[in-house]
């Protein structure tokens, strides 16, 4: 997420990453301790600068949303950074989810809260393209980022726990769909704008395999070989085959394990791409930097044609 966000803005996206991840990964990769500690206030009645901070007024029923917060890291690239405090609102959005069925416009604003906040964080920064980063599991608030969403891209690792995660994904992402869709036909005095919960499968990424002699490892290409399968029965529900001889049309990309770049990286705080020699990158690693940023650049220009954004001028 973190290095799409960077290679889209460096090909001249404006792009806003939206940190929905109550760990805030995403938020701590961007920024430094110093700002961190200023991002999140000790003394509780400060409402922090984060997406949580947007959230409070709608979570002490003292009003709707709030202002977005965004961070400008660059002028194509900008932030609205996560909060550990947000995995407090997970009851609240599992409380609200059923009373929508009575039309409830509280439990609507409740459950639209994400989809709100990050348009009004795009209309100020600019943005063409939110892209939205959420913690691996099924709860309440990956439901209400993801009804937000118009296209899921599925990060995947080559292993058991991510084949057994694709099986429990797709049910999911069916089910949230048509129940949004009754919630939606439910709510007829709208005054408010409400997201239309698309949710479309726009592939998968196969992260950080080994490969030897350019080929996955045998213990990585096992798994490899089962996921598209997996994806086009559990995600897709059979409605688009896999790909045969070893090519998958929903596979978006699969990227290296780069290893000892990720943390030249982190303590550079940019992007592998991004690395130079004086962060430490020397002989084949800048090598491997310069191909790291061929790989993410081809991965965001398909992510771009799935998800219908224009091309740059």
């Amino acid at each position: 997420m973190y290095h799409i966000a960077w290679k889209l803005a460096d090909m001249g996206y404006r792009v806003l990453a939206a940190d929905v991840d109550p760990q805030a990964n995403l938020t701590a990769a961007f920024l430094d301790e110093d700002a961190l500690e200023e991002l999140w206030p000790q003394q509780q009645p400060i409402a922090p600068q984060t997406i949580f901070g947007s959230l409070r007024p709608l979570i002490e029923d003292t009003g709707d949303i709030g202002d977005a917060p965004v961070r400008d890291i660059n002028q194509f690239l900008h932030l609205l950074p996560g909060d550990l405090a947000l995995s407090s609102f997970e009851d609240e959005l599992s409380a609200q989810w059923p009373r929508c069925l009575s039309g409830d416009p509280r439990a609507f604003r409740v459950t639209s809260a994400f989809w709100r906040i990050l348009q009004r964080a795009a209309v100020q920064s600019g943005a063409e393209v939110i892209l939205m980063d959420l913690g691996p599991n099924l709860g309440a608030i990956n439901r209400a980022t993801l009804i937000a969403a118009d296209a899921i891209v599925v990060p995947l690792a080559p292993d058991l726990f991510s084949l057994q995660g694709l099986r429990n994904l797709g049910p999911s992402l069916r089910k949230w769909r048509r129940d949004w869709q009754d919630r939606l036909q439910r709510f007829e005095e709208r005054s408010f704008d409400l997201p239309r919960g698309e949710m479309k499968p726009a592939g998968y990424i196969v992260m950080q395999h080994s490969v030897r002699l350019d080929r996955p490892v045998h213990a990585y290409g096992k798994w490899m070989s089962r996921i598209p399968l997996e994806y086009s029965r559990s995600v897709l529900n059979g409605e688009t085959a896999p790909g045969t001889g070893g090519t998958d049309p929903n596979q978006l990309a699969s990227l290296k394990h780069y290893r000892s770049l990720i943390p030249l990286a982190q303590e550079a705080r940019k992007p592998v791409f991004h690395l130079k020699p004086a962060d430490g990158a020397l002989g084949a690693h800048l090598s491997a930097a310069r191909a790291a940023g061929d790989e993410f650049e081809a991965l965001a220009l398909e992510l771009m044609k799935r998800v219908g954004v224009r091309g740059i001028r």
